[in-house]
């Protein structure tokens, strides 16, 4: 994966961020795409939105070291526009293969562009968050990105909704144990 040439996207990365894989991790956590922090330091969510993440992650009793955190794409898009579909059909192998070899019990996706890779582009966020749906054998738990939440500020919407939604998150593994 390190690197891969398929897409445009490999023209103006610094790296390739595959995600964080801790062994036995039962639940994994996609967002959108690396950003520029990520994309200097080749890890995920690293920056403002990671720093968030973190902070409800704990609130939530859960505990970031034990989760596998990646991306729709492995690349960085240009000024952070969001990836374009070509380039997340180009990197959808890679994500479905980092599922099948990772085997969590639940996966989360944050934001819009990973729950289309999931559930299909035809999917809305708005409804379908926070509830578990079947994703083969795993169950999925769509969210909002920490992004989003910090755009909204504190009293946003989507703050609570991805607060709630790690909380559902939490529940459905302690249900699993």
């Amino acid at each position: 994966m390190a690197g891969c040439p398929a897409c445009p996207l490999s023209l103006s990365r610094t790296r390739v961020v595959t995600g964080v894989f801790p062994a036995g991790a039962r639940v994994l956590l996609v967002g959108e795409a690396p950003g520029a922090a990520e994309d200097a330091g080749g890890l995920p969510f690293v920056g403002r939105s990671g720093q968030l993440l973190d902070t409800l992650l704990a609130a939530a009793g859960l505990a970031r070291a034990g989760l596998a955190v990646c991306n729709v794409v492995k690349c960085r898009p240009p000024a952070n526009r969001p990836p374009r579909a070509v380039e997340v059909r180009t990197c959808r192998p890679w994500l479905d293969r980092q599922v099948g070899l990772i085997d969590p019990a639940v996966v989360v996706t944050l934001g819009a562009t990973a729950l289309a890779w999931a559930l299909g582009r035809s999917a809305r966020l708005a409804q379908a968050h926070g509830l578990p749906h079947d994703f083969g054998e795993r169950v999925l738990v769509p969210t909002y990105h920490p992004a989003a939440a910090l755009r909204f500020g504190p009293r946003g919407a989507p703050m609570a909704a991805l607060r709630a939604d790690l909380g559902t998150v939490a529940s459905l593994l302690s249900e699993r144990l």
